[in-house]
């Protein structure tokens, strides 16, 4: 299974999707907590991204997008290829 990653805020309701889609489909994931960010984590987000806002998600170091772009994967059926690739890519 590919190695996948959420930045997320929990009071933010497009986090909180992206959170229960993810398991729902029995996903393992990194979830990276940024409602209380000691740790410069929301600075590494933005660096990794390019984007500000919450949830930014990755799968095998590649930029997913947010919820909207998460669920759009999984509608078009393309969210399931790319969690089974265990081959990592290159952060876009």
């Amino acid at each position: 299974m590919a190695h996948t990653e959420i930045y997320f805020k929990d009071w933010c309701p497009y986090s909180q999707r992206a959170l229960a889609l993810l398991t729902r489909k029995g996903v393992a994931f990194e979830a990276i907590d940024l409602t209380t960010d000691k740790a410069g984590r929301e600075l590494e987000m933005r660096e990794r991204s390019g984007h500000t806002s919450v949830p930014q998600i990755f799968i095998n170091g590649r930029h997913i997008g947010g919820f909207d772009d998460l669920s759009a994967l999984e509608q078009s059926g393309e969210l399931d290829q790319r969690l089974s690739d265990k081959n990592v890519a290159s952060a876009a």
